[in-house]
């Protein structure tokens, strides 16, 4: 496994880190814990030492299956990374009681790495409002947390405001893949944290799976002609591996081949590692896989009350773009249950302040429904 520095912090953190939020499921959705833990275990066993979980991930199931993964002395193998539901948090008694849920969720008397969740502007105005800051320095003192943390969730402006208002910041997280260069933080965010000395952990690597999945033909001969000879989920890891901001890389993995596959790639990562005729190659791609609805699959708008399958749709919507395949699109968009297309809807607005990316999801439903009829 290849380490890389966490900022000036005294640990040397693996290339590849364990998000622990798209994990193998059963036809309920509840997660099939054994393949889980087998998996988690399997990485941590080849040099992976850092988990990444979350309040919400798994319907609220991610963070006890990741105690189960700690038993057995794998507690002492890894870092612990969790976050404090923003979204929930309305006074300062919140912040102390979500914290203590979580430790106890755990099984641990510390958490390694906290962050606050997916800030936005709204929400780190909130913090401010109940003192986040002397909150963080108790927490520290009394051994609770290690270092602190946020992951982002709005525009540059916003990503630079929170980063300049405390001075306290250890690390933070952003989407970042070869897509999304300019959305939200992006590039100039990843940069301007790394000249404040602070360590960025990537999320979203393969942007919800579709940079790992089969791509279309005129992608899939563009990397054909170019001999390059790799896969498009290496190729998408290892462009981010290949920039020195870039502190850890968190993959989403839901199957052990997954696992298998990426532990390799971050075995063989490095800074200025690839070619420029990689680089290029990247660039081409990225100009083909651009869809119109720029949704990472994350599920925070999920669930919807009245069962609609958010992601999905916006998926089989892209995918009919990006692969101009529209009936096979519309086909498999028919196969879902009526109350799960687009056209279920009722427009009672709950997925939209949800959504980190500030889609108009009730709108873009309404587009999908017409693509689809």
């Amino acid at each position: 496994m290849q380490y890389r520095p966490f900022g000036d912090l005294d640990y040397k953190v693996s290339a590849l880190g364990f998000g622990a939020m798209r994990l193998p499921t059963d036809e309920e959705g509840n997660i099939e814990e054994e393949r889980a833990v087998r998996m988690i275990r399997y990485a941590l066993d080849q040099g992976v030492n850092y988990i990444d979980t979350a309040w919400p991930y798994h319907d609220k199931q991610s963070e006890p299956l990741v105690a189960r993964v700690l038993e057995d002395g794998y507690r002492e193998k890894t870092k612990i990374a969790t976050k404090l539901p923003s979204w929930e948090v309305e006074t300062e008694e919140d912040l102390d009681k979500y914290l203590n849920k979580q430790l106890a969720k755990l099984k641990v008397d510390k958490i390694d790495f906290y962050l606050l969740h997916a800030l936005t502007e709204d929400r780190w105005e909130k913090y401010k409002e109940v003192d986040v800051f002397s909150w963080i320095n108790k927490v520290k003192q009394e051994g609770k947390i290690d270092y602190i943390g946020f992951s982002f969730h709005d525009d540059y402006e916003q990503f630079v405001k929170i980063i300049d208002e405390y001075e306290g910041w250890d690390f933070c997280q952003i989407q970042y893949n070869y897509l999304d260069t300019q959305f939200q933080a992006g590039r100039k965010g990843m940069k301007y944290a790394a000249r404040k000395g602070i360590p960025v952990v990537v999320m979203e690597p393969l942007r919800g799976g579709q940079l790992a999945q089969d791509p279309p033909a005129e992608v899939k001969k563009i990397i054909q002609d170019s001999d390059v000879g790799r896969t498009m989920a290496d190729l998408a890891l290892q462009w981010l591996w290949d920039q020195p901001e870039v502190t850890t890389v968190l993959s989403g993995m839901s199957n052990m081949q997954q696992v298998k596959e990426n532990v390799v790639s971050a075995e063989n990562s490095g800074v200025n590692h690839l070619t420029q005729k990689e680089k290029d190659l990247v660039g081409q791609i990225a100009e083909k896989l651009r869809g119109p609805i720029q949704c990472t699959q994350c599920n925070y708008c999920m669930p919807c009350p009245t069962g609609v399958q958010i992601p999905r749709n916006f998926a089989l919507y892209n995918r009919a773009h990006v692969y101009d395949d529209y009936e096979d699109a519309r086909e498999k968009y028919q196969d879902l249950d009526q109350s799960k297309q687009a056209e279920a809807c009722v427009r009672c607005g709950q997925c939209e302040p949800a959504c980190p990316q500030d889609l108009e999801i009730m709108d873009l439903l309404e587009e999908v429904t017409e693509f689809f009829a």
